[in-house]
């Protein structure tokens, strides 16, 4: 089954061992001694023979598009022709800065992003975020409590982590399996909480939200770690909102945070500083020696998402995916089938091809 998409990648490709990337037909890289470099070309051709048969439903990190990786390897070693590759180069240096406003920049753009909030660039994963979230707005107001829908088990896990340092409530009867979203006339939210906290697509349990909570006038704060970037969205209508890179965007190791400004500057004095958002904000990400080479190849997916359309584009595919994966449990004749509500179900890495 081929599964590169079909926008000229093998003729890139083709080009790329012949003349683009430094290596000669026997595998020798121009100025690198044979110890290192030989058979690099073959392993390289090898690998994306296998890559055309590979279709990845592993939950974890997946597929990034055959352009992306080339244009990297292509980088490797010699970062705009300045001798040193991206993981080698200062994280001060304005070569990398270019790379985090562009990655920035294509951030807000892609996903409309208005000038009154930050994005920000973490490590931790959106794991790491469980305890951020909470030790960044839990006292927002004097309550110190939020508001959790729990949906499956990654948001299990978030509000077992907000009640180290708040009270928190779920908002609605608790789920004997997870399943579907709660009807809305069974959701109890507490007007004074701090903010309310949901995880967009459950990826362990297969739920997804097929719409945005109203919360009021209480910040919402949505994980969309699996699901960033696969359709169109309102930003405004969150406080916060925080997506691990690796399912859609890129590969593991950057976490994004897209923080509204007024949310900013009010951390519990526990709270760390490297996780403290308005230090961070403060820093443009640069507190600390941020996760480079994550950060640039983050970059490189953006950049192939606005050459292929945007998310308007990326929805069009997941919807394609989503009715080629029903249809074909649907005419299984019950070899398969699917415990969940379908209309809570999109198909939603943007890098699957078909």
């Amino acid at each position: 089954m081929n599964v590169i998409s079909n926008n000229g990648n093998g003729e890139l490709l083709k080009q790329q061992h012949t003349n683009g990337n430094g290596l000669t037909a026997n595998g020798e890289a121009n100025g690198i001694s044979n110890g290192v470099s030989n058979g690099v070309a073959a392993n390289t051709a090898a690998g994306y023979i296998c890559r055309q048969n590979v279709i990845n439903f592993n939950p974890g990190p997946s597929k990034i598009d055959d352009s992306v990786l080339l244009k990297a390897q292509s980088e490797l070693l010699s970062y705009q022709q300045l001798g040193l590759g991206v993981m080698e180069m200062s994280h001060r240096s304005t070569e990398f800065l270019s790379i985090v406003n562009g990655a920035q920049q294509d951030i807000r753009e892609l996903l409309d992003v208005p000038d009154n909030y930050k994005i920000l660039f973490l490590q931790g994963g959106a794991t790491g975020q469980f305890s951020s979230i909470a030790m960044n707005l839990m006292d927002l107001k004097e309550s110190q409590s939020a508001d959790y829908f729990v949906t499956g088990t990654w948001s299990n896990k978030a509000v077992k982590e907000a009640a180290k340092y708040g009270t928190v409530n779920v908002v609605h009867p608790k789920l004997d399996k997870f399943t579907q979203i709660p009807d809305k006339s069974e959701w109890n939210l507490n007007p004074n909480a701090s903010y309310v906290y949901y995880c967009d697509n459950e990826t362990v349990d297969g739920v997804e939200f097929p719409f945005i909570p109203d919360t009021g006038d209480v910040p919402l704060v949505a994980d969309m770690s699996s699901n960033i970037l696969s359709r169109p969205f309102d930003v405004t209508k969150f406080g916060a909102i925080i997506a691990g890179a690796q399912k859609n965007i890129g590969c593991a190791g950057v976490t994004i945070a897209i923080i509204r400004d007024d949310l900013l500057g009010k951390s519990m004095k526990i709270c760390p500083s490297v996780l403290d958002y308005g230090v961070q904000a403060g820093m443009n990400s640069l507190y600390n020696t941020p996760p480079a080479y994550s950060i640039y190849l983050m970059g490189l997916v953006l950049k192939w998402i606005k050459g292929c359309g945007g998310a308007v584009a990326m929805s069009k595919r997941n919807l394609t995916k989503s009715q080629l994966l029903y249809s074909t449990i649907a005419q299984s004749n019950e070899f398969y089938w699917s415990v969940f509500h379908t209309t809570v179900i999109i198909i939603d890495d943007c890098r699957y091809f078909i």
